[in-house]
């Protein structure tokens, strides 16, 4: 194997280790699909990782419940990502994905905002099958990449100081398309992807504490619940070279459409709540960049750095987020490859200027969190 050669497969290891400084970033983004997979060389390959993430999140300013001020009130979660590729012909492959593409949660020990939360999360993950088509030019070859993927919603509440414990579900349907372009002696790689933005109309149900209802009942009460908001569609552009023996240079540019998430909207009509959380964001951005080195036939490793703009616009906390980390790729005697990485993650300070009157703003200080991933791959 050629050296030139094993930095494009230390190119591979880099991306998906530096897939950390997107695990946090703005709205509500946590695991992107590796459709990097197809790119790969062999028959069959298999790529599987989780990347867990611990943010630190604690008011400096909460006027409505001043015992919330120093308490971190943002859970940690576990990101899961999967992708096996079939090489079903000399230039043409297919790759199904799953990761959980979108998520958010957070628990107060006592009640927070005007709908008194103690809890709130949602998930949404996300299964896929994108191919790629490739054709040889006389320098390098291009790629025509495309697929749909399926989300499952699953959204949770707890309010009313826990007099009200909402569920509810949603699937949608979307798609991704793209194009690449590589020289593989060089391990040159430049990439766009396109992912589609999905609209959600949740339903469920809530079950109501008898202190919530207006007549005499024995029990808790379960009613009808519906929440709809717009997630958003997406646009990636990834590029990778190698720029001497054993070095590899990669970065990417994520555009991501959150000014159409308005409004997470909730309605229990039988109960006469009409809620939800208003976020007005503004469009998202993230920029990554980083290094790789190949220290021998068995050893590589990365350094990268990412920075997301906020995009609160005075509506909600979610502010600047910037990201350092490093990992490892070790091959085994058994052909695959393990790989390990850790991030350390800071999280601007942020607050809240839209709500009238002004002691329902809440701020946030900056703080820091971190990320541990790891994963294995292999490949016939």
């Amino acid at each position: 194997m050629t050296n030139l050669r094993l930095k494009a497969l230390l190119g591979a290891g880099c991306f998906s280790l530096a897939l950390m400084g997107s695990a946090h970033a703005g709205g509500f983004s946590r695991g992107t699909a590796d459709t990097d997979i197809l790119f790969e060389d062999g028959n069959f390959n298999m790529r599987t990782s989780v990347t867990y993430v611990a943010p630190t999140r604690k008011y400096s300013v909460d006027q409505l419940n001043p015992n919330l001020v120093g308490v971190n009130y943002s859970d940690s979660y576990a990101v899961p990502s999967a992708a096996v590729k079939f090489k079903l012909s000399d230039n043409l492959s297919c790759a199904g994905t799953y990761t959980e593409s979108y998520g958010g949660g957070a628990t107060w020990p006592s009640p927070s905002g005007t709908l008194a939360k103690l809890r709130e999360n949602f998930t949404i993950y996300e299964g896929a099958v994108t191919c790629g088509i490739k054709f040889d030019l006389s320098k390098g070859r291009i790629w025509i990449l495309g697929g749909v993927y399926h989300e499952d919603v699953d959204y949770n509440l707890l309010a009313v100081a826990g007099l009200l414990d909402v569920g509810l579900k949603d699937s949608n349907v979307g798609w991704r398309a793209g194009v690449a372009y590589e020289i593989p002696e060089i391990a040159l790689r430049a990439q766009l992807m396109y992912r589609s933005g999905v609209s959600i109309d949740a339903s469920g149900s809530a079950v109501a504490s008898p202190a919530l209802i207006p007549f005499p009942v024995p029990g808790p009460v379960t009613v009808d619940a519906t929440g709809d908001t717009k997630f958003p569609q997406s646009l990636e552009f990834k590029a990778q070279t190698g720029v001497a023996p054993g070095w590899l240079v990669y970065g990417s540019v994520k555009w991501t459409d959150w000014s159409v998430t308005k409004q997470l909207n909730l309605h229990i009509p039988s109960l006469g709540i009409e809620n939800g959380n208003d976020y007005f964001w503004r469009d998202g951005w993230t920029v990554t960049g980083g290094v790789g080195h190949k220290f021998n036939d068995q050893l590589s490793g990365t350094v990268f750095a990412s920075y997301d703009r906020g995009v609160s616009t005075g509506w909600d906390l979610t502010g600047d987020t910037y990201t350092i980390g490093t990992g490892v790729a070790l091959k085994d005697k058994l052909g695959g490859e393990l790989r390990f990485g850790v991030a350390a993650i800071y999280l601007a300070s942020v607050s809240e200027t839209q709500y009238t009157p002004s002691l329902l703003n809440r701020t946030v200080q900056g703080d820091w969190g971190y990320a541990l991933s790891g994963g294995y791959s292999v490949k016939w």
